[in-house]
């Protein structure tokens, strides 16, 4: 599976986690609904600045993330 695409889950799994819809987190976080949807599908590259902001509205650090990441990325191999 493609690193795009688990970024993408792993950002989807905190999404729902902590109860925020897909709108509710690209405001949260400055940034556009079909962006979130692009990067929770695993067709958008999100930059660091972009990571940083999801991981703050989602109340946890970008690592949080990567973690999730990078388990799904090995459970796939």
């Amino acid at each position: 599976m493609d690193i795009l695409v688990c970024f993408g889950k792993a950002v989807k799994l905190r999404r729902v986690e902590v109860d925020l819809t897909q709108e509710a987190l690209a405001d949260k976080a400055g940034l556009a609904r079909s962006f979130v949807s692009g990067i929770e599908r695993g067709a958008t590259k999100a930059s660091i600045e972009s990571v940083w902001r999801l991981a703050n509205a989602l109340d946890c650090s970008p690592s949080d993330l990567w973690v999730v990441a990078e388990r799904l990325y090995f459970s796939y191999k």
